[in-house]
């Protein structure tokens, strides 16, 4: 039987940013966090908590997240939140992300010569 494969090697960095930039909206649990990114990609991208977790805890070590405890629907859960070290980190990432996305659909498009293709 073969394995379905959701996301492409090519997306490392993507789960930080999404968890970064989701969070930056409203504080969330780790399930939660899966399910948006979920529904915020329509699907296309799908990382398991295995994935995600890992991204939580090193994001909060490095001090990008907070988090508390809460009860949530009767069950106790770690909810995180961006800190301002995160917000600019965001920030930076989102910039970089763009940078890439233009560079590549610049490439993909036939990419002229002398023609930059990336913004000044």
């Amino acid at each position: 039987m073969r394995t379905k494969r959701t996301n492409p090697d090519f997306l490392n960095g993507v789960p930080e940013l999404l968890l970064l930039s989701l969070l930056s909206r409203r504080a969330m649990y780790g399930y939660e966090l899966v399910q948006a990114i979920r529904d915020s990609t329509h699907g296309t991208l799908e990382f398991g908590e295995g994935c995600i977790y890992p991204v939580l805890h090193r994001l909060e070590a490095e001090g990008m997240l907070g988090s508390r405890r809460e009860i949530v629907a009767g069950r106790s859960r770690v909810i995180y939140r961006v800190t301002g070290k995160g917000a600019k980190q965001l920030a930076s990432t989102v910039t970089a992300w763009q940078q890439i996305v233009q560079a590549i659909n610049h490439a993909l498009q036939g990419g002229q010569h002398g023609q930059p293709a990336l913004a000044p």
